[in-house]
């Protein structure tokens, strides 16, 4: 083998050894900021509606996904967010349609919250949240969006094994270019440790709509898997959706 062949196929190794040392470092600082010590101060969002007045810890992360599967077609959800100055966490994220044979980006989320009053135990919390959805359209250049605000209130009882949400705000669609009143309820309690049961209670008009659910800590606030049912009061089982997903909370590791 020429001595310059012989070069370039150890180079090649070299970079190709280099290249999976990097991706196995890289995977164990993600398991190290995502499964280190738990703070407590992290709670459940997702599968809830209804928002909570509680945010990320500061200089930490968190990434919600989960599917969404209604009697037409299954939608899939990520949502990352991040708390960079200690008290303004952002989201960032979006949603996938499968229907007609194929996968299409049906909704994106950017949005901005910030507390007021820290939720303490047995106490209550206050914060404000704004944000933009879009709504890409498949058969045109057309991007349908909708503006929102709204001020997410929670209250502890019994040592945080109940907490009660509560949500009022607005929002706006720019084709129908009225404005909505959006309001929810929601209760999360607490069975045992890892093990947490929630029902709520939603809508902006017309008939409002339910969900329960629960969601479980795999690894106690940092990695929980959550299952929700959900349906809009006097509605036929078609309108019906079931969901499942996880959430990974990190460590503070941001600069």
């Amino acid at each position: 083998m020429p001595i310059a062949t012989l070069l370039r196929t150890t180079e090649r190794e070299t970079r190709t050894k280099r290249q999976a040392l990097n991706r196995i470092r890289l995977g164990i600082a993600l398991i190290f900021i995502f499964m280190s010590v738990p703070s407590v101060s992290l709670f459940a969002g997702h599968p809830l509606v209804t928002d909570d007045a509680r945010i990320v810890d500061g200089k930490a992360c968190q990434i919600e996904s989960w599917m969404e599967r209604t009697s037409e077609s299954p939608t899939y959800w990520i949502l990352p967010a991040c708390n960079f100055t200690g008290n303004l966490e952002l989201t960032v994220g979006g949603a996938w349609t499968h229907e007609a044979h194929r996968t299409r980006n049906s909704q994106v989320v950017l949005q901005g919250k910030s507390i007021f009053k820290s939720l303490d135990t047995n106490g209550w919390g206050l914060g404000l949240a704004a944000g933009t959805l879009w709504h890409p359209k498949h058969n045109s250049n057309h991007r349908a969006y909708g503006l929102y605000a709204y001020l997410p209130a929670s209250f502890s009882f019994k040592d945080d094994q109940i907490i009660v949400h509560a949500n009022l705000g607005w929002n706006r669609d720019s084709e129908e270019q009225v404005s909505h009143l959006q309001w929810g309820v929601a209760t999360e309690t607490e069975v045992i440790k890892s093990l947490s049961l929630f029902a709520e209670v939603f809508g902006q008009r017309g008939r409002p709509s339910f969900q329960f659910g629960f969601w479980y800590w795999i690894v106690p606030e940092r990695v929980q898997v959550n299952a929700a049912y959900g349906n809009r009061f006097g509605a036929s089982a078609s309108a019906n959706w079931f969901s499942i997903g996880f959430s990974l909370f990190s460590v503070p590791f941001l600069p």
